[in-house]
């Protein structure tokens, strides 16, 4: 009995040492951005902009290129946890370019972009992506970085991804903006960075720039990661509009935007994924809003994508913010009938409205 005891007791101080030695070595790596830094555009877009320009936008969460139609994931109530095979992922990121080049937005915001990981069989998809859609450029803000995930079984293990804009206008600017973090040690190790993708291009013609707002919000938390940065995006969205400047966010905000699309799409077990809802009055008057009810934006991965499933959750996640002094001409959710991705990318055209000034709004 003591020599069972002994080996037991050896065992557990064995698997302590692992642990100890694991949560170190993540530690130790652990991606600590800076609240604020540059990013540099690869390649160059060719359009200019000007007031009185009606450009079209896409934002488009394409899972990076794993959560297809015939996939489910562990932390929305499935079973799988990284892509099914390298061909697989190839094919999705495929049609994902084709749905990317065949609306020929001028702007497009993308989330979920691996450029090396396990998940996604160490694919460089932002790469991909830019090469598929010539005469653009490619800006690349990274917010899940872990050298070792070692959760669930098989372990998600190295991830390195982020958010991606590509974009035919011309970039005088981007930046990366930290966002704070919904987690505490040594959960924090292996979570998400959030953060905002930011470029800037310069208006002809005036002293204006049209600023872009590629975001991710937070998925999994009790609300008031997703509430904090929320607000931090009000308050930058509002301080470039005081300055006089045009700004478009859009992105995947893990929210509703006043619970528009519940009617449509029912929360119909609260045991699953939860979106929070935004109070657009807070943001002030004038400001827009956009996404398009008719389709679904998202879905649960609780199970393989069936729409005659009674199991099916539908969500309204995705869409877009307007400042007071850009029109919204259309928008439109493609129905993609989630083929490649959970989400399906939502279209948007707008007009830069010509003429207001700081004066106009002061």
């Amino acid at each position: 009995m003591k020599k069972v005891l002994k080996v037991f007791a050896v065992l557990i101080a064995i698997c302590a040492a692992l642990l100890a030695a694991l949560v170190a070595f993540l530690q130790v790596n652990e991606y600590k951005p800076a609240q604020e830094e540059e990013t540099v555009p690869e390649g160059m877009g060719e359009k200019t902009v000007r007031e009185g320009d009606t450009l079209r936008v896409m934002t488009f969460n394409i899972g990076y290129g794993a959560l297809d139609q015939s996939q489910d994931f562990f932390m929305d109530g499935g079973k799988n946890v990284n892509g099914e095979s390298r061909q697989k992922v190839l094919d999705n990121m495929q049609g994902i370019a084709d749905i990317i080049y065949g609306n020929k937005a001028d702007v497009t915001f993308l989330q979920e972009v691996d450029r090396d990981s396990k998940r996604s069989f160490s694919i460089d998809e932002a790469e991909y992506l830019m090469e598929a859609y010539p005469g653009c450029s490619m800006t690349y803000a990274a917010n899940f970085r872990c050298a070792y995930i070692p959760y669930p079984f098989p372990a998600i293990g190295k991830v390195e991804g982020g958010l991606v804009t590509l974009n035919q206008l011309t970039v005088s600017e981007a930046e990366r903006i930290s966002l704070p973090t919904s987690f505490s040690w040594p959960v924090r190790l292996c979570q998400l960075k959030r953060c905002l993708l930011v470029q800037r291009v310069p208006v002809e013609d005036s002293q204006k720039e049209l600023v872009l707002v590629n975001l991710h919000l937070e998925a999994y938390d009790d609300g008031e990661g997703k509430e904090a940065q929320t607000q931090i995006l009000f308050d930058f969205l509002e301080e470039e509009y005081e300055k006089g400047n045009y700004v478009i966010a859009g992105g995947d905000f893990n929210q509703m935007f006043d619970d528009i699309g519940l009617e449509e799409y029912p929360l119909t077990d609260v045991s699953h994924f939860q979106p929070g809802s935004i109070d657009t009055s807070s943001l002030g008057e004038g400001w827009a809003f956009v996404n398009d009810t008719s389709v679904p934006t998202s879905r649960l991965l609780n199970e393989p994508y069936d729409p005659q499933s009674e199991n099916t959750q539908y969500y309204m996640i995705d869409g877009f913010i307007l400042s007071p002094n850009v029109t919204m001409e259309q928008a439109e959710t493609l129905d993609e009938g989630f083929e490649y991705a959970d989400h399906n990318p939502v279209m948007l055209e707008v007009a830069l409205k010509e003429g207001e000034n700081q004066e106009d709004r002061s």
